[in-house]
């Protein structure tokens, strides 16, 4: 998922895997692990990360090929993404079944994220964006912008 561009940001900050994983208590080999896409990096993480180095969560996962820069840091609220999944889903009309089987995750995962329980995970936001090309950053709310540019 974020294996080109994470490597490529690293690289552009001129940072060496060993000092990015001092940035987040990790190891250089996990660091390797999410830029191959043998790991995941932790959304929480993932967030850290474009608030730190100012960029965006779509240029990051590689949904588009050029960097916005914003000036609101992005937040990792689960229950304000919570809030944008449900607009979102019913965006696009469709029962919590429904996207939960399009994006082949648990109905019960889904409803999860979508009541504030638990902060979605990297892997599954960034399923559902590529699958319906909404921009990360509108899940945040950061954009107002829904879809990918």
């Amino acid at each position: 998922m974020l294996n080109n561009n994470l490597k490529y940001c690293r690289e552009e900050l001129e940072m060496t895997q060993t000092e990015l994983g001092y940035v987040f208590g990790v190891s250089k080999n996990t660091v390797s692990g999410w830029e191959n896409a043998h790991d995941t990096m932790p959304f929480n993480k993932l967030v850290k990360f474009c608030n730190l180095y100012n960029y965006s969560l779509d240029f990051v996962c590689g949904f588009t090929r050029k960097n916005i820069t914003y000036k609101i840091p992005i937040k990792a609220d689960k229950k304000q993404i919570g809030k944008k999944l449900k607009e979102l889903r019913g965006k696009l009309n469709l029962s919590q079944q429904a996207l939960a089987n399009e994006c082949s995750f648990s109905q019960a995962t889904y409803s999860s994220y979508e009541t504030g329980k638990y902060l979605i995970n990297s892997m599954t936001i960034y399923t559902i964006c590529k699958t319906y090309n909404i921009s990360m950053e509108w899940l945040t709310g950061r954009s107002n912008n829904i879809h990918i540019s």
